[in-house]
């Protein structure tokens, strides 16, 4: 039989792509200062629209000292005695450069055979959309919704959420529920159901060397100054070795082997190389000794994310620059203590140092360590059921190689779980231009949260009790 509350939010779907085209088109980059104003708008667009459903207790959390960029906040309590979600999501997206590479306009949803292109639209407005809908169908259907609702929707997760420790802190009664149900958190592979089940930790900075007060001309000075970029090339290149493994001493503390039934469950999962890599025209490459899912499950990593320095306009400039830069980030795994594997990096770039060179070490950003979900959890239960019966399959059970900070933070502050429960797909070009988002990806998803809700209002709150920490 056919859920009503379904039934209705399918026929609202051609509101919802609106609303989304209208979310997107709001630049909420909140790394960047000059988009401040999009911030805002994505704000007031998301509050006016959780208000309508009539959520109360609307308000924007921010730290004590006010703060970072404020997430957003409100609650239906219609369900006495059953259990009370935080359902998360986040509105800020990353930068949309280099735009020059975007087919369509970044800010300017566009549809194209049956994708909709768009920064910030798979990562995480699409999701939000699908989850805020759906509980607006069951308030129209049924007047009230089957659970308790508190929502906590972000505004630094695409910068580490920096401020969210601090919001948690501060608001920690406001925000106590049995569990968090993320609306973030890509699905694995459009040919699979699966549900993640874990996310690796990360931590980043950046990074300047410097040689001289001021950049030289290189017929004067060339041959008997340093040239930075020579020396930041040198000292990114050591950070590996010729197998892969990252060379900084202590980087691995606390990081386990993963056992043999661990690599036996991962290589049954269907493989997929090929179609991995041919799609972005790359070969495997990576850590010696690990598969490509081993690599992006359970082994961290180190990237060099940009690097820059001296001339980079049209034509020849003949000179040698005085600095170069570069970002570093790590996708940590369990074990590992974010500012201890960070503390690593940074010691072993000083001792790799030349002395006729400087490094400052700068760019401060939120970091949070890896996570997985009990697989005994009562929410993980619920989400199984969901897929099953939405989907006919029983899901895989995956993990993430990104970091969806909420969920270590959330369960070291609060002691709470989080179920990832989002509809985009990893490969759906989010970070990177043309950035899309599936339309068949909206009535799956619906279809999901309609029932999710239905399973959790079938769970004894204390059936949670286990898993909370106070």
């Amino acid at each position: 039989m056919t859920d009503p509350v379904l039934t209705y939010a399918l026929s609202r779907e051609a509101h919802l792509i609106e609303d989304l085209k209208t979310l997107v088109s709001f630049p909420s980059v909140g790394a960047d200062p000059a988009m401040a104003q999009g911030m805002e708008d994505a704000r007031q667009f998301i509050e006016a629209r959780i208000t309508a459903m009539g959520f109360q207790k609307s308000q924007r959390l921010t730290p004590l000292d006010g703060s970072g960029q404020p997430a957003l906040y409100a609650e239906r309590m219609d369900a006495p005695g059953k259990p009370t979600v935080l359902v998360y999501a986040h509105y800020d997206v990353q930068p949309a450069d280099p735009v020059e590479k975007w087919h369509t306009p970044p800010f300017d949803a566009t549809e194209v055979d049956g994708r909709l292109f768009g920064r910030g639209i798979s990562d995480d407005k699409a999701p939000m959309m699908i989850a805020l809908d759906t509980l607006a169908a069951f308030i129209a259907v049924e007047e009230r919704l089957p659970v308790n609702i508190k929502l906590l929707i972000e505004g630094e997760e695409e910068t580490g959420s920096p401020s969210l420790t601090s919001i948690l802190e501060t608001h920690r009664d406001l925000l106590a529920a049995d569990a968090v149900l993320s609306a973030d958190g890509a699905r694995w592979r459009p040919d699979l159901v699966a549900l993640n089940v874990g996310s690796r930790g990360n931590t980043g900075f950046e990074m300047r060397v410097q040689t001289a007060t001021q950049d030289l001309h290189s017929g004067r000075y060339g041959g008997i100054v340093a040239n930075p970029l020579h020396v930041m090339s040198r000292l990114i290149a050591s950070l590996h070795d010729a197998d892969g493994h990252i060379a900084a001493a202590g980087f691995y503390d606390g990081v386990t082997e993963p056992t043999a039934a661990e690599r036996a469950e991962i290589a049954a999962i269907p493989d997929n190389d090929k179609n991995t890599f041919d799609a972005i025209h790359a070969s495997p490459h990576g850590e010696a000794g690990f598969s490509t899912l081993e690599r992006l499950w359970v082994r961290p990593t180190l990237d060099v994310n940009g690097m820059w320095g001296g001339y980079t306009g049209a034509g020849s400039k003949t000179v040698i620059p005085n600095e170069a830069f570069a970002k570093i980030t790590m996708r940590l795994v369990p074990g590992q203590v974010p500012q201890r594997a960070k503390e690593a990096v940074v010691a072993h770039l000083h001792a790799h140092l030349p002395d006729y060179a400087t490094l400052e070490i700068y760019g401060e950003r939120g970091q949070g360590g890896a996570y997985a979900v009990p697989p005994e959890h009562p929410l993980l239960a619920a989400a199984t059921a969901a897929l099953h019966k939405t989907s006919g399959q029983i899901p895989l059970k995956v993990r993430i190689g990104a970091s969806l900070p909420l969920t270590e933070i959330v369960h070291r502050v609060l002691g709470m779980d989080t179920v990832m429960f989002s509809f985009s797909l990893s490969d759906e070009k989010f970070h990177a231009p043309n950035e899309f988002f599936r339309l068949s990806s909206i009535k799956d998803g619906l279809a999901a949260w309609v029932q999710i809700m239905r399973e959790i209002a079938l769970i004894d709150p204390v059936s949670f009790s286990p898993f909370r920490r106070e």
